[in-house]
């Protein structure tokens, strides 16, 4: 892709006209906001921004300023802010009924579950239905204790699972985690990041090296069994890092040698974002037994789930488990819908072209500006590494705030992850365009500029 440098760039066109905002002024709410709401909720940009409307990939501030929207409410808006298809159909379930429980029958979970399975490989067909990330993480955690007989679970490090407290456990970035029991016996392996390894060599080598240190584990810290593996098949938070192809297939083979199950978090990388395939954990030729997904499942309705094997389904059947807004006829009717549209709307493959126009523009990005250390990530979920120097790679943290400060005021919206929060994310909404990607690059290209000026 091109990079056009230009001074001021503009925004593609759009036309949808968001409504005047007439609600409460900024300062109230931010007032409101820091004397009622709980003080650990943190705002990204230093003057916190106040959104209040939004449309496909774009959303408004409440002076009705435009922004293009480069992180999808972390990585939660799929289909695009206010998708007709999605909003029509979640207004249809509103005005029949809003909410059920699993105690009743209702069409929507069962349309849910079963458009889920029909996406997965075969034999991975039943799915439990919660309202976060972190409970369906918590879930398989659970599932796979009860139908191995084992406790012991793995985790990768810079990988981030939730909130919870086992979610926590197995979360590896202590910037994440309280002083407080978190799961128990949950164990750390190193992250096969070819980028940050302790481990040297080809990103092969270094994944191989991983999965090694991954067996020996194994053998000296645990009873020789474990109940599962959990992790991502391309980090999240943790930057858009991931290992080599062979080290998701060496890794499940071991842990299965091991009397273990593995569980691919799709929270983020699911449902076509990564391009080439439907899901992350595909892209590494590996079938997991379990697989946990959100954020991308419901556009934006809090939706979890967690789709196993029936067998390794009925080891949860041995007492009540009940989710009271697990299957709410609201998010089903939401989640069903987001399936159709990523199937109807191409966001698959749109994923895979713009978002592989995108990298190269990244990369071309990193040949001109010293900061940027490395380049990753797939389809639509990106991430690039700025560092003080590309030897060393000191982590450029307070760069990367900066770089997020002028993005912003130039009409872009984007993340930052990994550990030393100096990588920044971009993950929009799958159905950015063409248009969207050489805005953002050439955004992108004089925030660059303007830190190496400073």
């Amino acid at each position: 892709m091109t990079v056009v440098q230009a001074s001021k760039p503009t925004l593609p066109p759009c036309d949808h006209t968001a409504p005047t905002y007439r609600g409460a002024d900024r300062e109230t709410v931010l007032g409101d906001r820091q004397r009622f709401a709980h003080p650990a909720l943190f705002a990204l940009y230093a003057e916190p921004l106040m959104i209040v409307h939004g449309h496909m990939q774009y959303l408004w501030d409440h002076t009705g300023k435009r922004y293009l929207d480069g992180i999808a409410g972390i990585v939660t808006v799929s289909c695009g802010h206010g998708h007709p298809k999605i909003v029509e159909r979640v207004k249809r379930q509103l005005d029949e009924v809003q909410h059920t429980t699993t105690i009743y029958l209702h069409p929507n979970l069962s349309e849910a579950a079963k458009k889920l399975a029909s996406k997965m490989p075969e034999g991975l067909d039943v799915t439990y239905f919660c309202n976060s990330g972190s409970e369906a993480n918590e879930l398989a955690v659970a599932m796979a204790r009860l139908y191995t007989g084992n406790e012991d679970i793995l985790a990768v490090r810079n990988g981030y699972h939730g909130g919870t407290a086992t979610a926590m456990g197995l979360t590896s970035h202590s910037t994440w985690k309280f002083g407080m029991p978190q799961g128990g016996r949950i164990h750390h392996v190193s992250c096969p990041d070819p980028y940050r390894s302790k481990f040297s060599g080809t990103p092969e080598e270094i994944a191989e090296q991983s999965v090694n240190e991954l067996k020996e584990l194994i053998q000296f810290t645990t009873p020789g069994k474990v109940a599962g593996f959990l992790a991502e098949p391309i980090q999240g938070v943790g930057g858009a890092t991931h290992g080599a192809p062979n080290y998701l297939r060496m890794a499940y083979d071991v842990v299965r040698e091991h009397c273990g199950l593995c569980i691919a978090d799709e929270v983020q990388t699911g449902f076509g974002r990564t391009g080439d395939h439907y899901w992350g954990f595909e892209n590494f030729g590996v079938v997991p037994d379990m697989v946990v997904m959100a954020k991308g499942i419901g556009n934006g309705f809090p939706i979890g789930a967690v789709t196993t094997r029936r067998e390794i389904a009925e080891a949860l059947t041995g007492r009540i488990h009940f989710n009271t807004f697990g299957g709410n006829p609201l998010c089903m009717a939401a989640a069903s819908a987001v399936l159709d549209v990523i199937d109807e709307d191409g966001l698959q493959e749109n994923s895979r072209v713009v978002g592989g126009r995108l990298k190269a523009g990244l990369q071309q990005l990193q040949t001109r500006h010293r900061q940027v250390g490395d380049v990753r990530g797939m389809g639509l979920m990106l991430g690039f590494e700025l560092v003080k120097d590309r030897v060393t790679k000191e982590p450029a943290p307070a760069e990367t705030a900066q770089l997020l400060e002028s993005c912003r005021e130039m009409g872009l919206l984007i993340g930052k992850g990994g550990y030393f929060g100096n990588v920044v994310r971009f993950k929009p909404p799958m159905c950015l365009t063409e248009e969207d990607a050489e805005f953002a690059l050439a955004v992108i290209d004089e925030s660059l500029s303007q830190i190496e000026a400073d």
